[in-house]
This record gives structure tokens, C-alpha cells and sequence, in this order.
């Protein structure tokens, strides 16, 4: 057995081979080329664009990722301080017009696909998600004032925040709250002039204060007094951290100050913050859309980046699984089994099959967790441009049931791909001189990033497969059957059963459902809910189980007539499909069992037992 040749920072990022698979042999991204909004696209600007990214992600985002983890923001007082390199590489990015790559020409935006957006910032994400926080959430603060806001509000920010002019924020949490945003306390009096105040704190505000752009535009939940109690009663509001005056430029200070930062265990470069709105009068804000419907209107941000934090959580499992792929075809250890003469030379670890186990799980997860995250991505293309109505709606309720699965999945087993890429380093792992132990870090604030994942599991099981009479999930149903009747019809055997296998798991994801629909009255319901996390994985692994049979398809018909070097890449593709119908489905069964005659173990539970 060789090592391989040294391979350069980008591939370390992601591979290319593979991203041009998902997008061009599985999902068929091109063919959006023919459609009126992408009309000025073809393949080839697509690659361009992802060429540019994965360049700037190389030569700016990837080369500070360990030095601003090391150096993390400060505050003296008076000003956050945040080493330089993390404003080069945001004023590379912004200057490429990437900020603004999805949206209208009229808007200086690029008008691409969101897929293909998405496959762009996945190289940023892998390269450095600490930086790469400032442009996801500003990105989708801008298309929330775009999708929501008024003409005034759209021409004094939209133009900015696309440029990179302004960067932007979500301030939901509260200290008291927590994830219960019924129990917000941010209030919003309203003014003669039809604007508002603001008067309370926010917490857990990322990119909330620095020095990074010129002005940072909050959008903020708060209650107008006299509203319904509850979330019923949560409006949205608009809070620069600078007044704009109708040309463009700078006003005085607005009424919101920073109480101080966070610092959490990952993520060390996203400045995380504790902000006091009207400590001195009332923060200057405007308001979004009607009254009392602000979480709606969030929602949308948060949707998008839900989808946004799960394709973060598979590029932190993939860059680590390409580092541990690196690390085990170049060191050497040890000796096969069935030669263990010390005289002869020791081999590459990756020679070892419990290595190789490790690695086949990884490649598994982030692989998998690409292809979903992409795939939703391209859902939401479909949702906007699509042909007919028809198709239209199918992708809206298709986005609307995976999006849980799509954040919570990968937050979870792409995390565990981190974790093995540390024991596929062995002491070498957790020791801060390899990148490895970073990324464990960094991708595990990601299971409680936007929603955690228990929140997703009950947004999932509680509403989700139930909306509207249950659609959502029928359409999910029609596509994984369509793809379960191409494996009973293709010359595999092996998928032929991987397509009874899939057939299978997801007939008990339905029976699950359904007895839970039927049953909200009953105690059955309450417990169900209460083990909804196991719901979530067992709709998530079902759900990629689908994902990597529809891979292993396309793998099954290229092998048959690609030579080498392509066939070991659809050898490859094929081995992780076998390895997860054969290692990570059937513990769907188990959860299953756990769901169907609903366990009371951890509900049952005291206090006092503790």
C-alpha cells in the first residue's frame, strides 16, 4: 500500500469530484439553466462561481480559521476587537458580489440558483464556520426584508446588506426565555410618528457588535403592549445599530448597547453577545410587515438558516473526514494482521480495517448529509421557479417536512463523523496542534444552533408529517417509492433489496405517524411526543438511507460504463450506500419498536430519582 500525493488546502475543504456529482449527476442542477429566472446560466458560470468561492475560502477563510479560534473577540469596554484577517477574508467575499449571488440583477445580485449559492458557501463553511457566520446571517436577514418588508424598508437596507455595506443579525433569545419565545419580554411602544422603541435584552446574538462593516442591521422580536399573550402576540421589528438616512448614509448611534460577549466552546470567531436595547430612551425601530405576526415572518430567516446550519454541520464532518482520510493514508503504524514479522515495514493506517471502518462511517454521514442538504437547497429553487403550481407546492410541503431532518441530522451524525476523525487520529486527535479537535468543537454548537434538536424532533413529529391532512409527508412518500421501484427494477441485487429495505423503513415512519395522528387525545400522544427525538431519527435515517440509494443508483449505471479513475469514485459511492443500508438502517427498526408501543422509561422519570 502507497501514501498519496500531498493534496492542497482546497481539497481538504470538500470534494470537488463529489460536489460536482450531487449537483450535476444526482440532482441535475443544470437543467435549471432552461428556466427564465437562470435563462443566462449555464454549467459553466455555475463552476465559476464555485470556483471563485472555493478560492477565496482557500486563500482567506481557511488561513486564519486556527488563529481566530486561538484569538477570539475582545471587548475593552468601548469596542469589540477581532483580529484583521477575519474582515480581509468578509471583504474578499463581499467584494466577489457573492453576498449578493442569489438575488435580482436589480438588486446587483448574480441571479443564481440557491443550490448553487449553497455549494458555494460550503466551501466557506469548511474553510472557516466562524467567519463564515457573518455573511450566512446577513444573507438571510436580507431576504427576510426583502420577502417582508416595505418598499421604504427594502431601499434603505436591501442595497447595503447585499453589498456588505451592512451586515445583519436575528435577535430572538432572551436570558428568562430561552427557547420559549411566548415568554418574551422585549416590548415596542409605538410613537407619534408611526415608528417604535424598543426597551429589553437580547441574548446569544451572534455578530451582534463588531467593527466589521460600517453598520449592523438588527431584526428584532418584541411585543407591542396590548397584544395577544404568547407567540400570538410577537411582532418583528427592524433596529440598525446606526440610524440611515434616506440617502444612504449614517445617523447617530441608535439606543442599543452591548452588555457584554459569550464565549462558547466553538465558534470562538462569531463574536456572541448580551445586547440592552433602550437603556437611554428607547432603540429608534421599525416595524415589519403587521402586527403580531413577527414569528412568522422570522421564520423565514430561520428556515433558510436551519438549512444554512446543517450544511455548516456536514462541511465541519467532511473537512474533518477529509483530514482523517489524509492523516491515515500517511501515517504509519503497525502491521496486518496476518504479517507481524517487525522487521518488515510498517504500514499507513489506513491499512487497518477498523480504520477503515471508521473512515466508511464518516464518508457515510458527510456525504450523505451533502447530497440531503443540497437537495433541499435545490427544493427551494423549486419552490420559486418551477413550471407549474402543482410542482411548486410539492416542493414547499417537501421542504417544509426535511428541513428538521435537514438541520438535526447533520448536527448529529456529522458531529459523530468529527468524532471519529479524532479517533481516527488517535493521541494526535484532541491535541490542539491538529484541526481536528476544532471542528469536533465548532460542529458541536450546532445541535442547539437555530432550534435544537429537540425542538426540530417536535416541530417534526408534533407538526410537520401532520400538516395539511398530512401532505407534507405523502409527497415525501411518492419520491422515496419512486426511487424504492428504480431499485427493484435495476440489474443489482443488492439494490433491488436496499429498494424492499427502504420500502420497509419508511412504511414504519407512516404506521408511526399515523397512530400518533389518530391518537392526540390520548396518552399515547403525549408520549409519543415526549420520545420525538427518536421520531426524528428515525424519519432522518430513512430519509438518508433514500438519499444514498438514490446515489447508489446513479453510481450503479456511470460503473457500468466509466473506466478507472471514475470507477473507484462510483465504487466508492456504492460501498457507502452498502454501508449504510447495512449498518445505520436497521436501527430504525429499534426506534421503531420504542415509537409503535411508545416506551414511558424517560417520561416516567422523577425529579426526586435523580
Amino acid at each position: 500500500m502507497t501514501t498519496s500525493k500531498p493534496i492542497s488546502i482546497q481539497s481538504m475543504l470538500l470534494s470537488r469530484r463529489d460536489l460536482e456529482f450531487v449537483l450535476y449527476e444526482l440532482l441535475h442542477v443544470d437543467t435549471l439553466t432552461t428556466r427564465p429566472r437562470y435563462a443566462d446560466h449555464t454549467r459553466e458560470t455555475f463552476d465559476a462561481a464555485i470556483d471563485v468561492t472555493a478560492k477565496i475560502a482557500e486563500e482567506q477563510f481557511a488561513t486564519h480559521n486556527k488563529k481566530i479560534d486561538q484569538n477570539e473577540p475582545t471587548f475593552d469596554g468601548k469596542r469589540v476587537m477581532i483580529i484583521p484577517e477575519v474582515k480581509a477574508a468578509l471583504d474578499a467575499y463581499c467584494s466577489a458580489g457573492l453576498m449578493a449571488a442569489a438575488h435580482d440583477y436589480e438588486l446587483g445580485g448574480m441571479q443564481l440558483p440557491y443550490v448553487v449559492t449553497q455549494a458555494c458557501f460550503a466551501h466557506i463553511n469548511a474553510a472557516n464556520i466562524a467567519t463564515a457566520a457573518y455573511p450566512l446571517l446577513t444573507t438571510a436577514n436580507a431576504n427576510l426584508i426583502n420577502a417582508w418588508g416595505s418598499e421604504e424598508q427594502k431601499a434603505t437596507y436591501l442595497p447595503h446588506l447585499l453589498s456588505g455595506r451592512f451586515f445583519g443579525t436575528m435577535c430572538l433569545t432572551e436570558t428568562q426565555a430561552g427557547s420559549s419565545l411566548a415568554d418574551t419580554r422585549t416590548r415596542a411602544e409605538p410613537q407619534p410618528d408611526g415608528g417604535y422603541r424598543l426597551y429589553g435584552s437580547k441574548m446569544w446574538i451572534s455578530a451582534g457588535e463588531h467593527e466589521l462593516s460600517e453598520n449592523i442591521v438588527h431584526l428584532v422580536l418584541a411585543k407591542i403592549p396590548g397584544s395577544p399573550p404568547g407567540v400570538k402576540g410577537i411582532s418583528l421589528f427592524i433596529a440598525p445599530k446606526y440610524l440611515v438616512h434616506p440617502d444612504g448614509s449614517l445617523g447617530e448611534r441608535n439606543d442599543i448597547s452591548l452588555a457584554g460577549l459569550n464565549h462558547k466552546m466553538g465558534y470562538r470567531g462569531t463574536v456572541n453577545t448580551v445586547l440592552n436595547f433602550g437603556e437611554k430612551g428607547g432603540a429608534i425601530a421599525s416595524l415589519v410587515g403587521k402586527p403580531n405576526a413577527g414569528l412568522a415572518y422570522m421564520f423565514h430567516m430561520m428556515n433558510e438558516a436551519r438549512i444554512g446550519v446543517g450544511l455548516g454541520a456536514v462541511m465541519l464532518g467532511y473537512t474533518g473526514y477529509l483530514h482523517a482520510l489524509d492523516y491515515a493514508r500517511k501515517r504509519p503504524q503497525g502491521r496486518p494482521a496476518s504479517g507481524k514479522d517487525p522487521l518488515q515495514p510498517q504500514i499507513p493506517i489506513v491499512g487497518h480495517a477498523d480504520v477503515r471502518r471508521m473512515l466508511l462511517a464518516q464518508k457515510a454521514y458527510v456525504e450523505g448529509g451533502l447530497a440531503l442538504g443540497l437537495y433541499c437547497a435545490l427544493l427551494v429553487d423549486e419552490q420559486r421557479t418551477a413550471e407549474s403550481q402543482d410542482a411548486r407546492r410539492e416542493a414547499g410541503l417537501l421542504l417544509d417536512v426535511l428541513t428538521p431532518i435537514a438541520k438535526a441530522w447533520p448536527s448529529q451524525w456529522c458531529l459523530e463523523a468529527n468524532s471519529l476523525a479524532i479517533q481516527v487520529h488517535g493521541g494526535y486527535g484532541y491535541s490542539r496542534e491538529y484541526n481536528v479537535e476544532q471542528f469536533y468543537r465548532d460542529n458541536r454548537l450546532n445541535p442547539i444552533h437555530e432550534g435544537t434538536n429537540g425542538i426540530q424532533a417536535i416541530d417534526l413529529l408534533g407538526r410537520k408529517v401532520g400538516m395539511e391532512g398530512g401532505a407534507a409527508l405523502q409527497v415525501l412518500e411518492r419520491a422515496i417509492a419512486h426511487s424504492a421501484r428504480q431499485a427493484r427494477a435495476c440489474p443489482s441485487p443488492e439494490l433491488q433489496r436496499f429498494g424492499e429495505q427502504l420500502t420497509a423503513a419508511f412504511a414504519r415512519v407512516t404506521e408511526v405517524t399515523q397512530k400518533y395522528q389518530a391518537a392526540r387525545d390520548r396518552a399515547y400522544a403525549q408520549t409519543a411526543l415526549a420520545n420525538a427525538h427518536v421520531f426524528l431519527e428515525m424519519a432522518g435515517h430513512v430519509t438518508v438511507a433514500w438519499i444514498w440509494l438514490r446515489q447508489a443508483l446513479v453510481a450503479e449505471t456511470r460503473l457500468a460504463r466509466v473506466e478507472s479513475p471514475d470507477a473507484d469514485f462510483y465504487r466508492g459511492k456504492l460501498q457507502a450506500c452498502r454501508y449504510f443500508f447495512r449498518w445505520e438502517l436497521p436501527k430504525t427498526e429499534h426506534w421503531h419498536r420504542l415509537l409503535n408501543e411508545p416506551d414511558s422509561t424517560c417520561e416516567d422519570m422523577q425529579d426526586e430519582w435523580f
